[in-house]
């Protein structure tokens, strides 16, 4: 690949502010708000889980989230190449960055495959619990065709994510609203209102449920995955990232809020457990088109989108491997696509089996939750932190304000202080769990 061609893809942008919100949006809503969100939220315990999870969104997740998007519009480059421009050690940290979007889209390419089977089996009028569903390889054969299919639009770029993008958001956020409609005439909807928004005040002393809340925060605005900073290269000049950046928070909390009053309402009508695990929603949903007049065509049109949205985080991640591949290797935007598509299969295979009948599992969980729980939350926290740390104490401050694009410095004085005390209350925290432990 010659200088010019990275160049022209390095300067690459999105058509608009609304582009770019509507492409980060789709990115980060798909499963970290529609899969994960519910799960989390019945694992542990339910409003208390909520609440921490909203103040961990607002006090610290949102600052790191613009600061992350600042610093990809700064340096217009691949994770990798953003981090090594601010210190010597940011080369490792980006490398790190990137080996953690490939953990995580590699699962990611599973879950959207089981939302690609479930939307064919609605259009077949046969939509199988999620038992019947893998007992089979179906886990390995939608998985497959995914990546494939992903591989095919990534060789189009970013426009064709935008396109992409413009066109699920909208119809996504009125089929769960239609959803949401649905779940309120049934006979669960109290006691889910109940489950999500009351809450023993003695849950918020348990170190536990705020580690997951932070790192459900971060997987949610996609924080420490390189998606930011990725999607923030692309950003037009006139783009006002804090104000562009909230536009997404806003759609990323309500559509995990309204996941939730989705989802639960029929749990508890059904009698089902919420604290099922990952296959919650996959677990819930059949049973629930099934007793509705009309399900049949409502599982056809949910099913698409969640495949949608599914698939839309798994181009975002997609392209943070890709665009590191095409830059720091010297590769073609096709060899980069074909060269991730190839180690997507790889990795992804087990988390695929872990749902077959080979039952692949790690400490007593499917492979695929383990993966979840260690990547999904342990090491997205780690990475979240060490990363606003490098960008807030070596970054000077001016360079910040001005990626900023807003005229206002409220928030970048709001940005510094999480994003260099936040290092210290990691250890802080870890103080805290080991004492309660």
């Amino acid at each position: 690949m010659t200088e010019a061609h990275l160049t022209r893809e390095a300067r690459a942008q999105w058509s608009s502010e609304p582009a770019f919100v509507f492409s980060m949006a789709a990115a980060a809503v798909g499963l970290g708000n529609l899969w994960r969100f519910p799960y989390m939220v019945g694992e542990n315990g339910g409003g208390a889980f909520i609440l921490a999870y909203l103040l961990a969104l607002v006090i610290v997740a949102m600052p790191v989230m613009m600061l992350e998007v600042a610093a990809g519009r700064l340096t217009q480059g691949s994770v990798v190449g953003t981090y090594r421009g601010i210190t010597r050690l940011g080369t490792a940290y980006g490398w790190f960055v990137v080996v953690l979007t490939i953990v995580i889209t590699s699962y990611y390419l599973v879950i959207t495959g089981w939302t690609l089977g479930y939307a064919v089996d609605a259009f077949r009028m046969r939509v199988a619990e999620f038992d019947d569903f893998t007992a089979g390889y179906n886990s390995v054969w939608y998985f497959l065709a995914v990546t494939m299919l992903a591989a095919l639009v990534l060789l189009k770029g970013v426009r064709a994510i935008e396109t992409f993008s413009k066109v699920l958001m909208p119809m996504l956020a009125l089929l769960i609203a239609g959803l949401v409609g649905v779940a309120m005439t049934t006979g669960g909807w109290g006691d889910a209102m109940a489950f999500m928004f009351t809450w023993d005040a003695a849950a918020l002393a348990n170190p536990g449920l705020w580690f997951f809340a932070f790192g459900q925060a971060f997987y949610t605005l996609a924080v420490g995955q390189g998606y930011l900073v990725t999607y923030g290269s692309y950003i037009p000049r006139k783009t006002n990232v804090p104000r562009a950046t909230l536009i997404v928070a806003g759609a990323e909390t309500t559509i995990a809020l309204m996941a939730g009053f989705m989802i639960f309402p029929f749990v508890f009508t059904h009698g089902l457990d919420p604290g099922a695990g990952s296959e919650l929603a996959f677990s819930t949903l059949p049973r629930v088109f099934e007793a509705t007049t009309g399900g049949a065509w409502l599982a056809m049109a949910f099913f698409f989108m969640f495949f949608a949205a599914a698939f839309s985080s798994c181009l975002a991640g997609l392209k943070v491997i890709i665009a590191a591949f095409a830059e720091e290797l010297s590769l073609s935007n096709a060899r980069a696509v074909g060269a991730t598509g190839v180690l997507m299969l790889c990795l992804g295979l087990p988390s695929a089996l872990s749902f077959s009948p080979v039952q692949l599992t790690v400490a007593g969980m499917p492979f695929l939750d383990f993966m979840d729980q260690f990547g999904g939350t342990n090491v997205v926290i780690a990475s979240a932190v060490i990363g606003a740390g490098l960008l807030c104490w070596v970054l000077p401050p001016s360079k910040v304000v001005y990626a900023l694009g807003a005229k206002s410095g409220w928030w970048s004085w709001r940005i510094f202080i999480v994003g260099r005390s936040l290092p210290f209350a990691a250890v802080g925290f870890l103080i805290w769990q080991l004492l309660a432990g």
